[in-house]
């Protein structure tokens, strides 16, 4: 009898401690606040995504470093939830979807689309939406202005300096005097920095040549048809071509064609040089943002949209030596050479 009433105390013990830490596990993946209105025990944090190629990858990566610097972190505090569209469309409003039935804090959308697919699904505003490489997020109707949002939404832009690029372009050609645009006739973060890259061309007394593309399938083709009417071809910050980077380099360098992109990861690829902005760095201070009004502390209507103020000359020299291009005339202090 004490031998089954021993047994008894045990089993009550250890359904009574099963169940206590049951309960502690659903408490922390809940990430309930307190009465006293103290910090979640788990963030939950929604990214949706394009579609995958180098640039918008190394803004994912900084993303979870920026959380991570505001002290979220995942196996720790962060529930980190990831869609990507993979370059499907249709496929975001569906990822939006099944990103709010997973409640998350904060949303991010990186790329243009994903974060109007974001926006398109929030209803309740009081969901935030941080802004991950939006070149022109007035332009696209996700924010009043960028110095004061207005509502739910706020971000980073990655608006690349146009001007800069196509002015370096013309230092490193001096006789160059027609420029092709290649870009998507798709995206409008696209139209808005050809619209700006050709004032800087015109200025410069450069005729230029619009090439844009349905699809990646006309890239290789256009670049040819390029190569017979330029000196050198300029790329916005534009996923489609992004996405084809490959082609593009493969192409223009059969063809002698130098390429001016908007992006470090496209240099790498293949371009010539150009005037940007780390696509870490974008990534890092968008984490970092949408750590903060995870948190409580800071509001997206009245918190600007983030602006780089400056971008990094990034030059290819392999590249430039194959086009016969000096690049000994910049600036060694201001300019850092890839692909060496």
């Amino acid at each position: 009898m004490k031998n089954k009433g021993l047994m008894i105390t045990v089993a009550v013990l250890v359904i009574g401690l099963v169940g206590y830490g049951i309960f502690q596990g659903t408490r922390s993946e809940n990430a309930a606040t307190n009465d006293s209105g103290a910090k979640k025990e788990t963030y939950r944090v929604g990214v949706l995504q394009l579609v995958s190629h180098p640039a918008l990858d190394q803004i994912y990566e900084g993303i979870k470093e920026g959380l991570a610097d505001e002290g979220l972190e995942e196996g720790k505090n962060l529930k980190l939830l990831f869609q990507n569209g993979q370059g499907d469309q249709s496929k975001l409003n569906t990822m939006s979807q099944q990103l709010l039935q997973d409640k998350a804090d904060v949303l991010v959308g990186v790329a243009t689309p994903a974060a109007q697919a974001l926006d398109n699904n929030v209803k309740k505003k009081d969901i935030p939406i941080v802004l991950g490489a939006i070149t022109d997020p007035k332009g696209a109707g996700l924010v009043a202005s960028n110095d004061k949002p207005g509502a739910n939404i706020t971000g980073v832009s990655d608006q690349p300096p146009v001007g800069e690029i196509i002015q370096l372009a013309k230092k490193l050609l001096p006789n160059a005097r027609k420029v092709g645009m290649l870009y998507s006739s798709s995206e409008m973060n696209s139209q808005f920095q050809v619209a700006e890259a050709t004032k800087k061309a015109e200025s410069l007394g450069l005729e230029v040549v619009n090439k844009p593309v349905a699809t990646t399938n006309e890239v290789a083709q256009t670049v040819q048809v390029l190569a017979q009417e330029v000196d050198f071809v300029f790329i916005p910050l534009d996923n489609t071509i992004a996405n084809a980077m490959e082609t593009v380099s493969q192409e223009a360098t059969k063809q002698k064609l130098p390429v001016f992109p908007s992006v470090e990861t496209m240099v790498e690829q293949g371009g010539v040089a150009t005037v940007g902005i780390s696509q870490k760095e974008l990534g890092v201070q968008t984490g970092k943002m949408a750590a903060k009004i995870a948190k409580g502390e800071s509001d997206p209507a009245t918190t600007p949209i983030y602006t780089f103020s400056k971008g990094e000359t990034i030059v290819n020299r392999a590249q430039a030596e194959l086009f016969g291009i000096n690049v000994d005339q910049l600036d060694s202090d201001d300019t850092r050479f890839v692909g060496e």
